[in-house]
């Protein structure tokens, strides 16, 4: 049997001011917790570099993503690294409280402000004094609220709810979110001038199933982590590793560290192992916005017989063959969904057009299709437009101004 895996990520090259010397203004929870969390990937490595290029800043940062990804731990990383990392690190969550509430937790409030406030109260912006504010779900506060906090941007300052004092607002803000704040514009339930302020450097949080090259790591990280809270030594298999490895991971970087600490709690790899195997071969997958469960069909030989050949395949065969035909299966039924308009399902995938032109020719979707469209295309009088009428996004997940 091949090597056990239990260990670390492996230690992380300090990150210079060009000439060899570590940052100076880098914490220590940064370079040692961190720093080598985001270099897991090549794209996670990307997100690292930006973090650091605006670590000796204020700016303001926008941090975006899929539910799941990490937006967290970037949003904590960015104050790690930075020269304010030995102040307060404030998060709060905009989803949590109604406007009325949320503006006094933000801002604190004077007594006899409003019913039940019976003596002052300071406000997160306080807290956060010489350090970071995290304004988690940023997309969810409302749009009256959004006016003060754009003044709050914009002249550092502030006053509690019913006061009249001015305070100074010196703390470096973060905002995370997972809407799509443009579509919200549009809608007119977010303001284009906060947006702008927000977003002075832009963040997107790439998803696990763009970057599966980091799950051996994160599963190392996690295992040692869960293994060490729970005074346990599980060790997992090269072949338990493989399906982790396969597996899509819609919930992302949280869905992996549940399952990891469920196998801890549960004393071994065999229930998960084998709840991977099933969920790589079963009939229930999801799309990447998680909207609904898609069925997926079992792949049949010429006479019929369902999944033939499993026991002569192995455990790496199955777990490969099974995410194939899941993820055919996923991109039909989206496709369908949208009338075949590749960019929506694009968006509604939350991939590039370019990647989903490559799933599909993965998958023989593309070939199979050609002819369909160009008949279409010809019967609605739109041979040559572009597909949903507007410039098709080839971007990469990470963006900055």
């Amino acid at each position: 049997m091949g090597a056990r895996f239990g260990s670390r990520i492996p230690p992380f090259s300090l990150p210079g001011d060009g000439e060899g010397r570590p940052q100076s203004w880098f914490g220590p929870t940064y370079l040692e917790e961190f720093a080598p969390l985001l270099s897991w990937s090549a794209k996670a490595s990307t997100v690292r570099r930006v973090i650091e290029k605006v670590a000796g800043t204020d700016a303001t940062v926008l941090v975006r993503g899929e539910s799941g990804v990490g937006k967290d731990l970037v949003a904590r990383a960015i104050h790690a690294a930075s020269s304010r990392h030995g102040g307060p690190f404030v998060k709060v969550n905009c989803a949590a409280l109604p406007a009325e509430l949320l503006e006094s937790e933000l801002f604190g409030h004077e007594k006899g402000a409003f019913t039940g406030a019976y003596a002052r109260k300071p406000g997160k912006f306080e807290f956060a004094n010489r350090g970071t504010i995290c304004l988690d779900e940023i997309g969810e506060v409302p749009r009256l609220l959004q006016s003060k906090l754009l003044h709050v941007l914009q002249d550092l300052q502030f006053t509690r709810l019913g006061g009249r004092e001015t305070i100074q607002a010196d703390a470096r803000v973060v905002a995370i979110t997972n809407r799509d704040l443009e579509a919200a514009i549009a809608r007119g339930d977010f303001r284009e001038d906060l947006y702008y302020r927000l977003n002075v450097v832009e963040i997107w949080v790439p998803p696990l199933r763009e970057q599966p090259e980091a799950i051996p790591a994160l599963v190392a990280h996690f295992l040692a982590r869960f293994n060490e809270e729970y005074d346990r030594a599980i060790e997992l298999s090269p072949d338990t590793i493989e399906l982790f490895s396969h597996y899509s991971w819609p919930g992302n970087i949280r869905q992996l560290e549940n399952a990891v600490r469920r196998l801890v709690v549960l004393g071994g790899e065999g229930h998960v192992r084998d709840e991977l195997v099933s969920r790589l071969r079963a009939d229930r997958m999801r799309p990447a916005n998680g909207t609904r469960s898609v069925a997926v069909a079992p792949a049949e030989s010429a006479d019929g017989h369902e999944m033939a050949g499993l026991d002569s395949e192995g455990l790496k065969g199955i777990a490969r063959r099974a995410a194939r035909e899941a993820q055919r299966a996923v991109l039909l039924e989206v496709l369908e969904r949208v009338r075949w308009n590749r960019a929506e399902a694009a968006r509604v995938l939350k991939v590039s057009y370019k990647t989903l032109r490559g799933k599909l020719t993965e998958c023989g979707i593309e070939s199979s299709r050609t002819t369909r469209l160009g008949s279409e295309r010809h019967t609605n009088g739109d041979h040559g437009k572009r597909e949903g009428g507007r410039p098709l996004n080839d971007g990469e997940p990470l963006g900055g101004p």
